[in-house]
């Protein structure tokens, strides 16, 4: 697909896939603040066979070109079978529009694969551009006679741009922790309430007894870490969607295309892995993915993929770590409640507004419960 705007200065067209663009002209227009959108990240998804139409996420990245041929902005979007993976739950809306003799899918869904992490959805270097890459969206959907579009976990900043082309917008929650310029855990602890600090020492001492914890990056990492972590992640997703989503490949590929953007923590016993945390570094957050174990340790999910997150951000100076998807437990180890949002064009009239009185409940909801938790946080009051 690939057309021009009435004065002849912006070209749509829907690439084959990621590793189909440059990828400096890509990361041109991402920037190097997320890793998520990055087209080492992205790439290495589809070149690994974790995100292709056989795994019901057909790559149809929707790009618009300047005049001279130059990149001006990028969505990475894909054509779904199916909403697993997504983490924004709209199988309700699958059911309800296939009883009314619709077809749900495939829908198109703008979004990093398998990834909670909120960011930004419209990779462009002008509001016209990313403005354009929305109408791209739109024509592509009602092209192919797609229900919809749906960019999930949309960065705030980019919010006003879908709301002015009247997508729906849905609001949801996460969990994240925020640097307030500490310089130790400690400092950190310093600021919660007597009780909760004395838990947290409790069961940090109780996660690491007889264990050695180590951070590996850059060219520390090697394939037998990834063979240890493929194991921890085979296990976790398993019993968590019955078939993990990433490839063993995906892994390595990872650790060769974006190794210093990797931080992999272990857990080990006598020199031998029993468990890892998988997080990505940002320009000023940390991004907690994956966990999993091969021995039950009381308290060392909350060590590694919690604990650890805060010691590595405070070390590097890190404004925040978001540590993932869902988890009110998270609460009682310093992570507050956010909003997140996804954004949603719905062309059916009829399905639109039923979709649209559904998401104005969901998000009084989601405020009143963000509001109640927002009370319950460990930090001390006044």
């Amino acid at each position: 697909m690939s057309e021009g705007d009435p004065e002849g200065r912006v070209t749509l067209r829907v690439g084959d896939g990621v590793s189909s663009f440059d990828a400096a002209a890509w990361d041109a227009c991402a920037g190097d603040a997320n890793p998520f959108v990055s087209h080492a990240f992205l790439s290495a998804l589809e070149d690994s066979h974790s995100a292709t139409a056989r795994t019901g996420w057909q790559p149809l990245p929707i790009a618009f070109d300047e005049a001279d041929g130059s990149l001006a902005g990028v969505a990475p979007a894909y054509a779904k079978s199916h909403s697993q993976g997504e983490y924004v739950f709209d199988h309700s809306w699958a059911d309800a529009w296939e009883r009314a003799g619709g077809r749900y899918y495939p829908k198109l869904v703008i979004a990093s694969p398998f990834s909670p992490v909120p960011g930004p959805r419209l990779l462009a270097r002008s509001p016209e551009a990313a403005r354009a890459l929305i109408a791209g969206a739109e024509a592509l959907v009602d092209r192919h006679s797609m229900s919809g579009a749906h960019a999930n976990f949309v960065a705030g900043d980019q919010l006003d741009l879908f709301r002015d082309a009247g997508w729906l917008i849905r609001e949801g929650t996460q969990f994240h922790w925020a640097n307030r310029g500490y310089a130790t855990f400690d400092d950190f602890l310093g600021d919660l309430a007597s009780r909760k600090r004395k838990a947290i020492r409790k069961e940090r001492a109780a996660a690491v007894a007889g264990l050695e914890i180590v951070h590996l990056s850059g060219g520390d990492l090697t394939e037998t870490h990834w063979d240890a972590f493929w194991y921890f992640y085979q296990d976790t997703g398993s019993r968590k969607w019955g078939q993990p989503y990433l490839t063993r490949r995906f892994f390595s590929m990872l650790g060769e295309r974006m190794a210093d953007k990797v931080l992999l923590m272990l857990a080990l016993r006598d020199g031998n892995p029993i468990a890892g945390a998988l997080n990505l570094i940002g320009a000023d957050t940390l991004y907690g993915r994956y966990w999993g174990c091969r021995e039950d340790v009381p308290f060392l999910h909350f060590e590694l993929c919690y604990y650890q997150a805060i010691d590595a951000a405070i070390a590097r100076g890190l404004s925040r770590v978001e540590a993932g998807a869902q988890g009110e437990h998270k609460l009682a180890r310093g992570y507050v409640p956010v909003p997140t949002w996804s954004a949603h064009y719905i062309p059916d009239a009829g399905f639109r507004s039923a979709i649209a009185d559904f998401v104005a409940r969901e998000r009084r909801a989601v405020e009143q419960n963000m509001a109640f938790l927002g009370e319950m946080t460990p930090f001390r009051k006044g």
